[in-house]
């Protein structure tokens, strides 16, 4: 299978009179088609790993490549054109905009692409929200839909720009037992069934057990995996 997503000597030091280490020296690599879950204790350094992965944060030393192009020459737009383009983002809270609908809030990214006619959008996020079972919630706000509901519209827009990444942080955190169940159903399916790599950020020991690949963080190391 072919590498995704690569982190080479990756370290993210935050400056200061103490500075703090957030990750350290992290390799990996992420291939098409994989699940891996990253888990550790709280404070661990997950989130701040995701983030470097996702190209969101810029890290002190090292880097990471995205079908193996080196981002760390990157400018700021041309990290903003990787990450809207090559991956999709799925967070704890679902971040959608709270004046627009469902279809709306998932065309978004499609909008800013601007490769695909507006027609297309319009159809393609259509699809995306059916094929996610909320064909009955895409003209809802997100204040009228439940939070499983607005997480799969987190998803449908994550999705929209057909990205080769999926990278989620604790995607369940705020959901009941039945709609993270539903949630990790799909982000497993994305990547068996759909040929996506997902990363996934996660406590939840149940759900890291269903991934291809555990990752184990501790203390901004990768201690396992």
């Amino acid at each position: 299978m072919e590498v995704v997503l690569k982190a080479s000597a990756v370290t993210r030091v935050l400056e200061g009179e103490i500075p703090v280490t957030l990750v350290r020296d992290v390799n990996l690599e992420v291939r098409s088609g994989e699940f891996v879950a990253i888990t550790g204790p709280s404070g661990s350094g997950k989130s701040s790993l995701l983030y470097l992965l996702g190209l969101l944060d810029r890290p002190t030393a090292g880097a990471v490549s995205i079908n193996g192009t080196d981002t760390s020459e990157f400018g700021e737009d041309e990290l903003a054109d990787a990450r809207l383009s090559q991956m999709g983002f799925v967070f704890q809270s679902h971040f959608l905009l709270p004046e627009f609908s469902a279809t709306e809030n998932v065309m978004l990214p499609m909008q800013r692409l601007g490769r695909i006619s507006q027609k297309e959008i319009e159809a393609h996020a259509a699809t995306l929200l059916d094929d996610l079972g909320l064909a009955g919630q895409a003209h809802k706000l997100p204040s009228q839909m439940s939070g499983g509901q607005s997480q799969r519209v987190a998803i449908a827009r994550a999705l929209a720009n057909d990205p080769v990444l999926i990278l989620a942080d604790e995607p369940t955190g705020n959901l009941d037992t039945a709609a993270s169940a539903n949630v990790q159903t799909i982000l497993r399916d994305l990547a068996r069934k759909h040929d996506r790599s997902v990363v996934v950020v996660t406590h939840d020991r149940d759900f890291a057990k269903s991934a291809d690949r555990v990752i184990v963080v501790v203390d901004g190391k990768i201690e396992a995996g």
